[in-house]
Order: structure tokens, then sequence, then C-alpha cells
């Protein structure tokens, strides 16, 4: 008997390794002879960088960056293959790193990511890996490409410093510092949800709220938002509404798909792509798989929809393990 097991974390109370290492003992006390493989999977989320170089022997680095408040703090981000590296833009700028108290998406930037990706390419990665889950931010990607080089302007030519409360003001953007070495690079994007820069399903609107916003506050971003996207029209001639994902992570997919032409990808898929899992199915019995909760949403690029296609496909039985389960948990 051959097992597979391949789960997200339980956020809050296992982390993928540990799930594993439970599995594992669980099955050699109920089989005398089985055989049991496991690997930390992730969605470009929490556990990415981790899931990635674990399957890869790859290393952590650590980088002195700025959180969202532009607090100094120290964060990290894998490397492996050589030269490739993968970032969790929430290591930086997540919402986990704003106490409860202080959540307001007016007073948050993505400064950090930037820097994380700058320490990418002092250590000569040119194929770098972006998770952009959880993020706290509703800055339109400013603070990260300000990171990079990128001068953002008002109108009487005061540079903006990156945060939420600044979209509004936004007049010019120059892109002529923005690091040189970007341009030798292939940026990847990790995400799955498909929203507009602005509108009704856009950044602000979709998630601003969750970030701690207002109504009030929302009215104001998602105002700033469409200035915002109105100056990379007039300025680039690209249309942020009409790029599937820009809206994520409070627009820095808009920014990274713009000034770093970035590519969208499903952040599972990426995911089983890096740790070539269908190429660890061969043989299996059965896989085991699971999450902290399953509800309508885990069938949109969620780890157990993604273990479990690929399970299909290869015909081979798959089972979930779930925490709780929310509305729509059928569908999966």
């Amino acid at each position: 008997m051959k097992f597979l097991f391949a789960s997200d974390s339980f956020k809050g109370s296992l982390t993928s390794g540990q799930t594993i290492r439970l599995l594992t003992k669980a099955a050699n006390k109920v089989f005398s002879d089985c055989e049991c493989i496991g690997t930390p999977v992730a969605d470009g989320g929490e556990g990415t960088v981790n899931s990635v170089v674990s399957a890869t022997d790859g290393t952590i680095v650590n980088s002195n960056v700025h959180d969202p408040l532009m607090n100094e703090i120290n964060a990290c981000y894998g490397l492996f293959d050589g030269n490739k590296a993968i970032i969790e833009m929430s290591a930086a700028s997540g919402l986990t790193l704003v106490p409860e108290h202080l959540r307001n998406p007016l007073n948050t930037t993505t400064y950090g990511t930037g820097e994380l990706i700058l320490n990418a390419l002092e250590r000569g990665c040119r194929d770098i890996i972006i998770a952009i889950g959880g993020s706290a931010t509703n800055d339109g990607g400013m603070g990260c490409m300000r990171a990079l080089g990128v001068h953002i302007l008002s109108a009487n030519g005061e540079e903006l410093h990156g945060f939420g409360r600044e979209l509004s003001d936004v007049a010019h953007i120059d892109t002529s510092n923005l690091d040189k070495r970007l341009k030798e690079c292939n940026i990847t994007v990790m995400c799955d949800v498909k929203n507009p820069l602005c509108g009704k399903n856009g950044a602000t609107h979709t998630f601003a709220k969750q970030k701690g916003a207002t109504p009030e506050i929302i009215h104001f971003l998602e105002k700033g938002m469409c200035n915002y996207r109105d100056v990379i029209h007039k300025e680039f001639g690209t249309d942020c509404d009409m790029i599937e994902s820009a809206g994520a992570a409070g627009g820095l997919g808009a920014a990274l798909n713009v000034f770093l032409n970035g590519k969208m990808q499903s952040g599972i898929e990426t995911v089983l792509q890096l740790i070539n899992f269908d190429e660890k199915l061969k043989d299996v019995d059965l896989i085991i798989t699971g999450e902290g909760c399953t509800a309508s949403q885990s069938i949109y690029g969620k780890v157990m929809y993604g273990v479990g296609t690929h399970a299909q496909k290869f015909g081979v039985p798959c089972i979930g393990l779930s925490g709780s389960l929310g509305d729509g948990a059928e569908k999966i």
C-alpha cells in the first residue's frame, strides 16, 4: 500500500508538515506494510514558500523590509533551482502583520513587497514568482513599485509615498528609474481571484472591508483607484479594468502586470508544477489531502480541489480531510 499525503495547512492548528507526520504515524499503526510519502502543498497563500522550498531542497532567505505600516520587520522568501525566487507578498504586506485596531487600507502600503523583490534581484534571481494572497493593502501596488524605483507624482510634482490614501492624488507615473534588472526577469504572479481593478467587483468594493475599511473609506478609496486607473490608461495605454486579476491584493495585480509584465497563473497549479506533483503520483494507491475549512470557494483554486483534480486525472482515489464544513462544501 502506497500513500501520498498532500495537505494544505489547517490554519492556526497544523502546518502541512505536521499533517504529513500525523498521517504517516496513523498509517503505520493500521498497515503492517505500507509506504508513506508526503509533500506540503499550498495554493499561493500562507505556506507557499515553505511548500516549494521543502519540495525542491531550496533555501529560506531573510531580509529586513517594511511592513504595511512602514515599520521595520524581518521577512523571508525562498530560493530554489539556482536563480529562482518565490515570494509571498503577505510576508511583508500581509493583513496578519497589522494589529486589528490599526487595520485601515488608507494607511497601508505594499512597499515591503517591493523590497523583497529587490533583495531577490540583488541575489541574482531573474525568475521571480510572487504569491499575492492575504494582503493588508489597497494601494494599487504603488508602494511596491516605488520600492523598485518608480516615481509616483501628484499634480504639483510632489512624490507620493504609496499609501492607499494617496490614490486620489496620482497625476503622473515616472518609470524611467525602474530597476533595469527587472527587464531581464520573468515575473509570475500566483493569483486565483479574477477581479478587475475598479467597479462593484473590483479591488476596493470586494476586499477593502475585510482590511478594515468603513463604507466611507471604501467610497474614498474607490474614487482614488478610478483616478489611478485613468492615469495608467492615459500614460501607458492599458485599461486595468480589462486585466483579469488586476484587483488582486488591493490592485497589486495591476501594478505587477502593467509595470513588470507579470504573468498571472493559478496559485495551486503553479505550486503543483513547481513541486513536480504529477511525478509523485506514480504507483500511489491513495492520496489524502485536506484543509482547515471547506466551503463553496474550495473549488476555485484551493489545495483540495487542485490535488483532487490531478488525482482524478491519474485515476488515483483521493480523500479530503476538513477541519470544518461551510456553505457549499459538498461542491468539492
